[in-house]
């Protein structure tokens, strides 16, 4: 099993080496960068890449870790017992697999995402430790032990919102996605793209690395508010000629709202606008 990228995403070799590591150790890729970056995109290319099932276990800041192995309805087990329902006998009709369970049990080797595990109680990924470690863990209420079948290609991203324990990082392959070049973001660019005007890619692209330039800026585009610009971009037909007008630096670029998130960067543009109107004259 060896992952290459594929036509949907395009992947860097250092990307590359780290996936394919994590595989080899039969460990979990723990995946950081920005937002925006592909984190999520990945366990999914890679799922597509080497033709296995994917399972997604999306983190909020609510869930628990004993979510992801199994849950036990005992409200619902009590009701239905007064109800007289014969259902109550098998305790197991009262269980819900968790994301960790439907993968241990798999018939093939699953690719199993736990999305922005940063998201999570601080004790989240410690709680986890055991299981991703020994492929296995015990259900109280039936006395048995789940062990999985294969080992499932883990991983796990992170926005860096919250540190993760030594413990946890150290039973992880990590890698940061850094930020695309300019290159690299061509050739994303082309995947979502093709055949898109290399004069609008080229005077987007100065204006999307100058933004991100510009001092101050509480949250820069990233990748996605890129393609999600380019596409606006097209569907307006504003030309590459318009976006050389402007200097990103002191005027707000055309449909911004898909690059500038924040209220807070939004003035600052405006700010630098007013200046340059003043100076002008």
């Amino acid at each position: 099993m060896r992952f290459e990228g594929t036509s949907a995403y395009v992947a860097t070799d250092d990307l590359k080496v780290a996936v394919n590591a994590a595989i080899a150790l039969e460990r979990p890729l723990l995946v950081k960068g920005e937002p925006g970056t592909g984190k999520t995109v990945l366990a999914i290319e890679i799922a597509k890449a080497l033709g296995a099932p994917l399972l997604e276990w999306h983190i909020k800041s609510t869930t628990k870790a004993i979510q992801g192995l199994y849950e036990y309805d005992a409200v619902t087990r009590l009701r239905d017992s007064q109800l007289g329902d014969q259902r109550v006998k098998d305790i197991r009709n009262y269980i819900k697999r968790g994301k960790l369970w439907d993968a241990f049990v798999a018939d093939e080797r699953p690719v199993l995402l736990i999305d922005e595990i940063d998201k999570a109680d601080i004790e989240f990924p410690n709680d986890l430790l055991q299981e991703l470690d020994r492929m296995e863990f015990f259900v109280y209420e039936t006395g048995e032990t789940i062990q999985a079948r294969r080992r499932p290609i883990v991983v796990i991203t992170s926005n860096n919102e919250k540190e993760l324990p030594d413990a946890f990082l150290r039973r992880c392959f990590f890698h940061y996605i850094r930020f695309p070049d300019a290159d690299t973001m061509r050739a994303i660019i082309e995947v979502h793209f093709p055949g898109i005007k290399h004069r609008l890619v080229a005077e987007a692209l100065r204006l999307f690395y100058e933004i991100r330039d510009v001092p101050g800026m509480k949250k820069k585009p990233s990748t996605s508010e890129l393609l999600d610009w380019l596409k606006l971009l097209m569907v307006e037909d504003i030309s590459a000629d318009t976006l050389r007008e402007r200097d990103p630096k002191k005027l707000i670029p055309p449909l911004h709202g898909a690059l500038i998130k924040n209220e807070q960067d939004v003035h600052l543009f405006e700010r630098l606008a007013f200046m340059s109107r003043r100076e002008s004259r």
